[in-house]
């Protein structure tokens, strides 16, 4: 076992990135507030549809804005009736024949993309729309889908180290997706200066019942034994897309052909909202059966009563490490993946805050960039679950 980084337990998320502040169709000719990285965000949708960001505080006396109401393309306080156009500078003081050219409120860049309304709280002459992460398939129509926003009561850097280490759905989702196959089999986790893969395979293994009834959907006939896949790939600092599926097994989807199975993805992106909050966007989308609204409304809520059982123990955990402020991580073979994240993030961070720690995280990352983990079941696992090695 290794000590955890310095930083394992510091909440920092780097600025300069873009983040998840809304599901576009949460966006509309309304205010809706938002906090992102502590900064309270105030959003609506011009007339010609644009999303807009604007710092949530009216310059005046601090009401937040989400408190007045639009006229046109513009916000009026609710208190004393300033407005403020998209650009964030007033255009209308009461009784004032000047208006201060000091009255203003910040704009944030924003960009619409992947059904997502994404916004950068950092320097905005550093908001370039290519950084937005890449998460494509939910908007791709040769992909179908669904997903939620979800409120979770931890720190956001918990969520990705779950995300990254998917042998806990053997504990913690055994009567939906986990099997002891997933603590079975060995899995490898490369990365590189802004990735982290953490990939999986179960050869001739049964599926579980969610995906058993996903490949006789597609296919007609009863499913027999497969070949399943986790692919994991998380884009600093905060996404992850999960490539998960069956396919039957020997039909060559190991070496590359999936044509026969049944593929997902899991998009998830997490947006911090204070040091022991985040928002946390998903969606579930597929690449069969594309017209079918029964079939994505029924992933929709599975996955959701999923994550609701990621969401009570994340909750938990938080609390333990409020009350434990001064435990020592250390991290297992299986935190591989969670760990590399978390170098990705120190990276990120130590290009703006020359805290000595994430420099030294950084540093580290650095100089072992390139190296595979492999992790597979000691003699230890087959007699405490039951496996075969």
């Amino acid at each position: 076992m290794q000590p955890a980084a310095d930083t394992f337990t510091l909440p920092d998320a780097p600025l300069n990135a873009w983040y998840a502040a809304a599901y576009d169709v949460e966006l509309g000719r309304r205010l809706l507030a938002r906090r992102i990285l502590d900064h309270n965000v105030v959003m609506y949708r011009r007339a010609d549809g644009e999303p807009v960001a604007l710092e949530n505080a009216c310059w005046h006396r601090l009401l937040p804005l989400s408190e007045g109401a639009l006229e046109g393309d513009n916000v009026a306080c609710g208190y004393h009736g300033l407005v403020f156009n998209p650009e964030g500078r007033c255009v209308f003081m009461p009784s004032q024949e000047t208006i201060n050219p000091a009255a203003r409120v910040r704009s944030y860049p924003v960009v619409e993309l992947h059904r997502f309304i994404w916004v950068w709280p950092g320097d905005p002459a550093l908001a370039d729309p290519a950084l937005v992460p890449d998460l494509h398939w939910n908007s791709d129509p040769a992909w179908a889908g669904d997903g939620k926003l979800i409120h979770v009561d931890c720190n956001y850097k918990l969520v990705i180290d779950n995300l990254m280490d998917l042998t806990h759905e053997t504990f913690v989702h055994s009567s939906s997706i986990g099997q002891r196959s997933i603590t079975e089999v060995p899995f490898e986790v490369t990365h590189g200066p802004n990735s982290a893969t953490v990939t999986r395979w179960m050869i001739d293994v049964e599926p579980p019942p969610v995906w058993r009834a996903q490949l006789e959907l597609k296919t007609g006939v009863p499913a027999g034994r497969v070949d399943r896949w986790q692919i994991i790939h998380f884009e600093p600092p905060s996404t992850v897309s999960i490539e998960v599926g069956v396919a039957p097994h020997g039909s060559g989807a190991p070496e590359g052909d999936r044509s026969a199975g049944v593929n997902g993805r899991v998009l998830n992106t997490m947006t911090p909202e204070t040091e022991r909050s985040c928002h946390y966007f998903w969606a579930f989308v597929r690449d069969y059966a594309l017209g079918d609204q029964r079939t994505t409304t029924l992933f929709r809520e599975s996955v959701a009563s999923i994550f609701a059982e990621d969401e009570h123990v994340l909750a938990a955990q938080q609390r333990a490490i409020d009350d434990h402020p001064d435990k020592q991580f250390y991290n297992l073979n299986i935190d591989g993946g969670a760990m590399w994240a978390r170098r990705l993030i120190d990276r990120m961070v130590a290009r703006e805050l020359p805290d000595e720690r994430y420099v030294r995280s950084a540093e580290q990352s650095l100089a072992a960039e390139g190296e595979r983990i492999n992790v597979e079941a000691t003699a230890a696992d087959a007699e405490r679950l039951g496996i075969k090695l």
